[in-house]
């Protein structure tokens, strides 16, 4: 990665393919058939975009409590 090249978080991309997802009627899933990052990853490297380090730490509160709801609506009993 050169130092002027842009990052980005892949959980914020699985995030808002998610919710998106979820918005259109789906029934996304996590972890049941993968790690969603990966994907996440090269859909960010084939936008020329690199993504933000695994270090780079877990989602805003504000975030994770978004997916948490999105579970709770979608996944009811699932916790």
């Amino acid at each position: 990665m050169t130092p002027d090249q842009e990052t980005y978080n892949p959980w914020t991309v699985v995030n808002l393919v998610f919710h998106h997802l979820a918005e259109q009627g789906l029934h996304p899933v996590l972890g049941e058939t993968g790690d969603p990052a990966a994907a996440a990853t090269g859909l960010l490297r084939a936008m020329g975009i690199a993504p933000a380090p695994e270090k780079a730490g877990p989602a805003d509160p504000e975030v994770q409590d978004e997916l948490a709801e999105l579970r709770r609506r979608i996944m009811p009993g699932i916790e």
